[in-house]
C-alpha cells in the first residue's frame, strides 16, 4: 500500500483501546489493512492467509475489518475518496452504473391483481382418478 492512500486511510481508524490482557502484540494497522485487501484481492480463505507476508493470521485481520466495519471506516474512506476524485477531476459519471439492490425505489408500484384461473375446476391429476377402478371379470 502507498504511504499517499495510508495517510488517508490512518485518521480514519479507531485508535486502539488498552491492552487488559497479557498476550502477542498488536499487529500494526498497516498490516491488518494490507492482509484485508490481499484476502480481497485474490479471493483466498481468511484461514490460508500466509503467515509469511507479514499481515497477522487470517482471523486478526477478519477481527480488524469486522471492527472497522463496525466503526463505519469504509463509509468514510468511500466518501473521502469520492471527494478527492472529484476534486482532481478524475470522476466519469458516464460510466456510473446503479444497482436496483442498492437503491431504494421512491414509491411502490399499484398492486398485483390475481390471476384468474384459466381451468373449471381442479387439474385431472394422473394418479388418481374420481371413476371407479378396473377390475378382473368373473365371467370365462
Amino acid at each position: 500500500m502507498s504511504d499517499e492512500l495510508w495517510a488517508l486511510v490512518e485518521p480514519l481508524l479507531p485508535k486502539p483501546g488498552p491492552k487488559l490482557v497479557e498476550g502477542r502484540p498488536r499487529v500494526p494497522d498497516r498490516q491488518a489493512l494490507c492482509g484485508i485487501l490481499f484476502v480481497l484481492h485474490t479471493g483466498i480463505q481468511w484461514e490460508y492467509l500466509p503467515q509469511e507476508l507479514g499481515f497477522g493470521s487470517g482471523m486478526t485481520c477478519w477481527r480488524r475489518l469486522a471492527a472497522w466495519n463496525e466503526a463505519g471506516v469504509w463509509d468514510r474512506l468511500h466518501v473521502l475518496l469520492l471527494k478527492k476524485l472529484r476534486s482532481a477531476k478524475k470522476l466519469d459519471w458516464s460510466r456510473a452504473v446503479i444497482d436496483s439492490s442498492h437503491v431504494r425505489a421512491a414509491r411502490r408500484g399499484p398492486k398485483a391483481v390475481p390471476a384468474r384461473s384459466t381451468a373449471h375446476g381442479r387439474a385431472a391429476s394422473t394418479t388418481s382418478s374420481p371413476t371407479p377402478r378396473a377390475s378382473r371379470s368373473r365371467c370365462r
